[in-house]
């Protein structure tokens, strides 16, 4: 049997690297909720960014591109740790000390929703029909999951979206930032001190909030070897690696399977249940996200000036290059 030609080769490679970011993002959503059980949440995310900066930082020396960030990319650097990392893992951790760690992801995988509004109103982009009519199908979606506790008026469980929905949002306000940022430098180069600030931004608020650093059980300890590895440090690679190779769309849409994937290995790992309203919402705000992205990606308001906004633009040209957050 020969060999399949280069080009064929590393194509599937890069197939199976996707595959394996929506595995590795799937996987982090129980492991994190295992975590923040014995551990504060703020102190994870600290430790979480803390363990992807390191990793980050000694692949960066490796590289021979361990640089200090360019004075214009800064601004960038600061919102992103502080807004999409250091907020986002906040938030997120706070929520899944009240709710399933499956039922979490599906709302905080919904920031393509909230991307569509923030772009039309500081980007200035166009809101087109197929963009609206997938924000009011995600609104749906989350208004579906949250059913069960508006019903049941359960304050913790609606305290718990709230803060899901604020992440995403956190998360859609960082895509924005970006989108109207000129890189100076890579993506990559900038991560490790993204991840920085976000963990020194957590470690500031944890020690406020709950005192030093607590002893870490080794449940603690197990999750946050993946998460900080794994979940943050080897995803963030490997979203900017995909993003070379796959269009915008065609990311975003294998994206769509990590909360689905994320259910099916809580339910498996932890025990959760999966009702229909979390079903519903699931495919409804898929739908959403579907919608929305299409929208963005394939609307009349897409010339040549918006492609360079478009999400995982990482070429060569170093004006051009975008950020790993974006999960349009």
């Amino acid at each position: 049997m020969t060999n399949p030609p280069p080009a064929i080769a590393a194509r599937r490679a890069h197939v199976w690297l996707l595959v394996l970011l929506v595995l590795a993002w799937a996987i982090s959503w129980p492991a994190v909720k295992v975590g923040v059980a014995t551990l504060a949440p703020l102190w994870y995310g600290a430790l979480r960014y803390a363990i992807g900066a390191g990793l980050l930082f000694t692949i960066a020396i490796a590289r021979r591109r361990a640089i200090l960030p360019p004075r214009g990319d800064w601004p960038l650097v600061v919102v992103s740790g502080f807004v999409q990392m250091a907020a986002y893992s906040a938030l997120t951790g706070l929520a899944l000390t009240r709710l399933p760690a499956g039922r979490a992801s599906v709302l905080a995988f919904s920031t393509p929703i909230w991307v569509v509004p923030f772009a039309a109103v500081w980007l200035g982009e166009r809101l087109a029909p197929r963009g609206l009519a997938g924000v009011a199908l995600g609104l749906l979606g989350m208004l579906t999951i949250a059913a069960p506790s508006l019903a049941g008026h359960s304050t913790r469980e609606l305290t718990a979206y709230a803060l899901l929905l604020t992440a995403a949002a956190a998360w859609a306000v960082g895509i924005v930032f970006v989108k109207s940022h000129r890189f100076t430098a890579t993506p990559l180069d900038l991560a490790p001190w993204q991840m920085t600030i976000a963990a020194g931004a957590l470690a500031v608020v944890a020690l406020f909030a709950h005192g030093p650093l607590p002893g870490v059980t080794i449940s603690a300890a197990a999750s946050l070897a993946y998460v900080g590895s794994i979940g943050t440090a080897f995803a963030y690679w490997a979203v900017i690696e995909a993003g070379r190779q796959f269009p915008a769309h065609t990311i975003s849409m294998a994206l769509l399977a990590t909360p689905s994937l994320g259910i099916l290995i809580s339910s498996v790992t932890l025990g959760e249940s999966i009702g229909g309203s979390l079903v519903a919402g699931v495919v409804l705000i898929a739908g959403g996200i579907a919608l929305a992205t299409a929208a963005r990606v394939a609307g009349p308001s897409m010339h040549a000036h918006d492609e360079r906004r478009a999400c995982y633009d990482t070429g060569h040209d170093p004006a051009r290059r975008r950020n790993v957050g974006e999960v349009c």
